[in-house]
């Protein structure tokens, strides 16, 4: 599988494939994070969701679709291996787990799309942003010292997309948290100094 994979680096903001364009390949993000977007008939972006290095992307094959239903975007700098997308029937047939892993990924996805949907329609702004936030914390936290850091640039305009918010009830929210000392915000970044008060924001009984 790896003799046949073509390997690329991609800028932090660069698409590596658009919605609607053909399939002309599948991925493997070898390392960083991929932002999953799509685009409302209005015109609006929304992201979908984030994926973490080591998860397939881009598979359209298992979809039996030839165009890619969202774009995704390099959330930071970027390495990922990609094929063929006519590999893809090759390698399910040919090699032992390979579909098995793949489909297991999807099932994830599908699951946590269908948190997020009911999130939408049960949930207030703000607990859909403590959400967003917790689910950002559990893909790509990271330990510093004042708490968990999300561990690749996301903005306030990024969690509105995330949580269908306005980029003003976005911003208010985050303000207030952090001056209760819920969260700390610089540039992209977002810390996340008190969790469990973030899992009693988001409407879930938080562990003892």
């Amino acid at each position: 599988i790896l003799d046949q994979a073509l390997s690329r680096r991609y800028d932090e903001g660069v698409a590596i494939f658009e919605e609607g364009a053909y399939a002309e390949r599948f991925y493997l993000l070898l390392d960083g994070y991929i932002r999953v977007m799509r685009m409302t008939e209005q015109g609006e972006r929304g992201i979908e969701l984030h994926i973490p290095s080591g998860q397939v992307f881009g598979i359209t094959g298992a979809f039996g679709r030839d165009t890619y239903p969202a774009s995704a975007v390099a959330a930071v700098e970027c390495i990922a291996l990609s094929w063929p997308a006519h590999f893809w029937d090759d390698f399910s047939a040919n090699y032992d787990g390979f579909a098995a892993e793949t489909y297991k990924v999807i099932g994830h996805r599908m699951e946590e799309m269908s948190e997020r949907i009911l999130e939408m329609a049960t949930q207030q702004v703000q607990q859909r942003i403590a959400n967003a936030l917790l689910r950002l914390v559990n893909q790509s936290g990271r330990k510093v010292d004042n708490g968990i850091t999300i561990d690749f640039p996301i903005t306030r305009r990024d969690l509105a997309e995330m949580t269908g918010a306005t980029l003003h009830t976005v911003s208010r929210t985050l303000s207030g948290w952090e001056k209760q000392g819920i969260i700390a915000s610089e540039r992209k970044q977002i810390t996340v100094c008190e969790p469990h008060q973030l899992v009693l924001l988001s409407g879930a009984k938080a562990e003892d």
